[in-house]
């Protein structure tokens, strides 16, 4: 058996101050010379023991070593091999707590590797067909223990932990293991329960400490004005009913009533519907007034309600504003049995810039182009994906793919015009041309392709329609539609078609059915409110 030398002063130093990248050296049980030692750091800890679930009697105090500060969290214990046989043994730590608390805890730090080398590998060279199933928050339980697999992206950080309301959101407590394949930190983190809230810290490559970063791929959040990510299941596979195939296809008339449900109706004390109550009102209210489907602006978590959701940080989740996951499949079924489609706007062009966010998420432009030219949406004061970054591109896929799975007819992507166009909305010297001196993104449109080819092996019966892609005519429309194949269903233009249609009330024109020519495909109506007609 492989014996360790005994910790250098400088290695126990640099944890204490949230400095060391590599806590699974330090921490745990280790073999050194012909002894087990164990070594833990639990800031707020006043007595740490070793007990033994096999056995009962055996209570092994660990103490923190003279030649460090009393307090400082760290608990060192010592124990001859002889006395606890030279394998490698299960153990808890009986912990007293400075508040007067107490529990038994397994030790984050006595798991091996959660995730797999080769899972990894595909991952980084854009082949894992789930992101979201690898990186994230996933309850589970390991040799008879439950908890929670943290993962997280970020190549760029010199250390990260996760933290949350389990452990005081202190980042000494859960730092995670780099796995350097892939450039993501991971971390078993037993008795996390789903529920719980949390947070990754993470050290910029200088060792500079990071506003706290939400999980990208997190299932839920805290309700804002909170940013927290909340540890939640994954949401299960909802196959579209049989009956939604004939209602979806192509030649099958299609009215779409578009809802922004944080506004559609509000609680009588100002509060949002959740998701119940929407199920329960909106679609019978859709469906008495002949229309074949639902359009929901951006449900995906989002900070400003301002926005409208079309500012999104959240791409995995549903919006705390109208309840859980599980709410939101009630929803999906309540519009099916009703006889409605329901489509999502989702929203990869851009995301906001708060701090919590996905903004320079190590300390480096990880999720966004690194130039302002590319990566700064002047209009929105937004960034902008990096469509050509293997991981970037997996993460957004990954998005569209959970959503499709959780039942949903389709999905209308937004701002499609500002993500195939490297000067939307630039003058000269403000872009970057592409590889060719074109003002295509062949980036964006080599994601959209991916999507439909992904989409199409692993979903079936589902709509993908993009907006703001009426720029494309011409030789444009040409090239981009026919040799790049710009994979869309159906597209609409909303600013040019809405004045129209609403000029007409009920005297528009009756909808046709779809056709080849993307310019006639879809014809979007929108019911307005008296509060809209005010303005």
């Amino acid at each position: 058996m492989h014996r360790k030398p005994m910790l250098d002063h400088a290695a126990i130093e640099a944890l204490l101050a949230g400095q060391h990248g590599d806590p699974f050296a330090l921490l745990g049980l280790h073999a050194c010379e012909d002894a087990w030692e164990l070594r833990v750091l639990l800031p707020s800890a006043i007595s740490v023991h070793l007990i033994l679930p096999q056995d009962a009697s055996a209570n092994f105090a660990l103490s923190t070593p003279p030649d460090l500060p009393a307090g400082c969290g760290w608990f060192v214990g010592r124990w001859p091999m002889r006395l606890l046989g030279d394998a490698r043994f299960d153990y808890r730590l009986r912990v007293q707590w400075a508040n007067g608390s107490h529990g038994d805890y397994a030790d984050a730090y006595a798991f091996g590797p959660q995730l797999a080398e080769d899972a990894l590998w595909a991952l980084a060279h854009g082949e894992h067909p789930h992101a979201d199933q690898l990186l994230g928050a996933h309850p589970l339980a390991i040799d008879g223990v439950d908890g929670v697999r943290f993962a997280v992206w970020a190549p760029n950080a010199r250390r990260a932990s996760v933290v949350g309301n389990f452990n005081d959101w202190d980042g000494r407590r859960h730092p995670m293991r780099l796995r350097h394949t892939a450039g993501v930190w991971e971390l078993f983190v037993p008795h996390v329960q789903i529920g719980d809230f949390y947070k990754f810290e993470l050290l910029d490559a200088q060792g500079h400490l990071l506003p706290l970063k939400a999980d990208p791929y997190a299932y839920a959040s805290e309700l804002r004005p909170g940013t927290a990510s909340r540890v939640a299941a994954r949401p299960l596979a909802q196959p579209l009913p049989a009956d939604r195939a004939q209602a979806n296809a192509r030649q099958a008339p299609i009215s779409i009533y578009e809802a922004h449900i944080g506004s559609w109706r509000r609680r009588g004390d100002g509060g949002f519907y959740d998701w119940d109550q929407l199920a329960a009102e909106l679609p019978d209210y859709v469906a008495e007034l002949g229309f074949t489907h639902i359009e929901l602006m951006p449900i995906s978590e989002y900070p400003f309600d301002g926005s409208w959701g079309y500012q999104t940080l959240g791409l995995f989740a549903p919006t705390a504003r109208h309840g859980d996951v599980r709410g939101f499949a009630r929803f999906v079924d309540a519009c099916h049995a009703r006889g409605l489609g329901l489509l999502l706007d989702w929203v990869p062009a851009h995301f906001p810039t708060d701090a919590h966010g996905l903004a320079q998420f190590d300390g480096t432009a990880l999720y966004e182009y690194a130039d302002p030219r590319e990566g700064f949406h002047q209009d929105w004061n937004t960034l902008i994906y990096n469509f050509g970054r293997t991981e970037v591109r997996e993460f957004l896929i990954a998005s569209a793919l959970s959503w499709l799975q959780r039942g949903v007819d389709g999905l209308r992507v937004d701002a499609v015009a500002s993500m195939l166009y490297r000067d939307y909305s630039r003058e000269h010297g403000e872009w970057i041309p592409n590889a060719f001196g074109g003002r295509e993104n062949l980036e964006a449109i080599a994601l959209f392709k991916r999507l439909q080819r992904t989409r199409r092996q692993r979903v079936s019966r589902c709509h993908h329609g993009g907006r703001g892609i009426d720029r494309l005519s011409g030789r444009v429309s040409t090239d981009l539609r026919g040799r790049a194949g710009l994979p869309f269903q159906m597209e609409h233009g909303l600013d040019e078609r809405h004045p129209a249609l609403h000029a007409a009330g009920p005297d528009s024109p009756p909808l046709a059915s779809r056709s080849t020519d993307l310019r006639t495909d879809l014809r979007l109506q929108r019911e307005l409110h008296p509060a809209d007609l005010a303005r």
